[in-house]
């Protein structure tokens, strides 16, 4: 693998909200990786043992680089992504879900693309034939239906707009006006990097889906406002 000899800085962030059987795994596997040099987290009001969890993990000072920050009340995952970008200072940003779903191992992949030069946003798809478990086919479905429209709307051929794994420079959102408070931060994010011409590339990652009992938080009406976003912002800023 070809490294970047600048050694730019990686944040890093991770929102987090009601996720206290997996924060704690994530922030170790994030931090094994031996990547990033800040791990930003921000706790969404969470009402579980998450905030708990997470102090007694910043006390103890084992993960370099972690900063916590915490919302009073749920706010949801847009908002808190926002407050992690005002936080965060590195050179390039990974965005990491809090539970297992997304795996970190797939960090050095997900990063070279920006450090051969040839992109400035990174996707890390599920639909590239990477491995997956195979559960929650309407999820599939209602993916693949928005991505389909967000390729009509922007002229590109993303395979996997809805990824929870997005890397890029730190520039991209630096002046980017981001209005999402939910999940559709994906749909508004994606959106504004196609009309602002930023260079995106898609790399293959393995994926491993909870279901609902398990924690799962996106609904069917995210769908109906990821489809509103994306129509909006094809035509206004």
């Amino acid at each position: 693998m070809t490294t970047n000899p600048a050694a730019p800085r990686i944040t890093v962030v991770i929102p987090a909200y009601n996720e206290e059987q997996t924060i704690e795994a994530i922030l170790q596997r994030v931090a094994a990786t031996g990547i990033p040099d800040e791990i930003i987290v921000i706790d969404d009001g969470s009402t579980d043992r998450t905030r708990e969890i997470l102090a007694r993990i910043q006390a103890k000072g084992e993960i370099s680089g972690l900063q916590v920050f915490y919302h009073e009340n749920n706010q949801g995952k847009g908002a808190a992504l926002r407050t992690g970008f005002q936080h965060a200072t590195g050179d390039i940003l990974i965005i990491q879900d809090a539970d297992l779903e997304y795996d970190p191992r797939h960090y050095p992949v997900l990063l070279q693309p920006i450090y051969d030069g040839i992109a400035d946003v990174v996707y890390g798809s599920r639909f590239l034939g990477a491995p997956r478990r195979p559960i929650l086919f309407w999820n599939m479905v209602a993916n693949k239906i928005l991505t389909l429209i967000t390729n009509l709307l922007y002229n590109t051929i993303l395979s996997d707009m809805e990824t929870g794994y997005k890397v890029f420079k730190r520039e991209v959102v630096a002046n980017m006006p981001i209005h999402a408070r939910s999940f559709d931060f994906e749909p508004e994010f994606t959106a504004k990097v196609l009309k602002r011409g930023y260079r995106i590339f898609e790399v293959p990652i393995a994926f491993n889906p909870r279901d609902y009992t398990e924690g799962k938080k996106i609904k069917a009406r995210d769908g109906f406002i990821a489809l509103w976003t994306l129509l909006k912002y094809r035509f206004v800023e």
